[in-house]
């Protein structure tokens, strides 16, 4: 099971790829981070990427019903995942979760011309799903 370190290196072996990060988004604190950041300061990707996490993750609009009866895992984050978009490049942000608050998430942030989306949520759930937090 891979840790951090692993995790953002093959994050970044995704077609597109620039940075990575993963994130904690209750402080706005990078646990690691590989590549290139928007603005070139990863400390403050981080930061901006936690609070779009956190309000999201905040709103019960988007939290899933309980349509089968059965109780979420208290340790399952309340979101898969985030995509914003812009002109040159998409933002994933990947919900991890985890067994203590689940509050990380995994960001990547690929060139819009090379990147490929889809691949790169699959992806970022599986490596979400392996991620080993010590």
């Amino acid at each position: 099971m891979p840790g951090i370190d692993e995790c953002l290196l093959e994050a970044m072996r995704l077609p597109g790829a620039r940075g990575a990060a993963l994130v904690d988004w209750t402080s706005g604190l990078a646990l690691g981070a590989v590549g290139e950041f928007p603005g070139g300061d990863h400390e403050a990707a981080a930061a901006e990427a936690a609070e779009v996490a956190r309000l999201t993750a905040e709103q019960r609009a988007f939290t899933p019903e309980n349509h089968g009866g059965e109780a979420a895992e208290a340790t399952d984050p309340p979101v898969e995942d985030l995509i914003i978009s812009n002109r040159d490049s998409y933002h994933v942000l990947r919900f991890v979760p985890t067994s203590f608050d689940s509050s990380v998430f995994l960001h990547v942030w690929l060139g819009r011309s090379d990147g490929n989306l889809a691949l790169a949520r699959i992806r970022l759930g599986e490596m979400a799903g392996r991620l080993v937090l010590g």
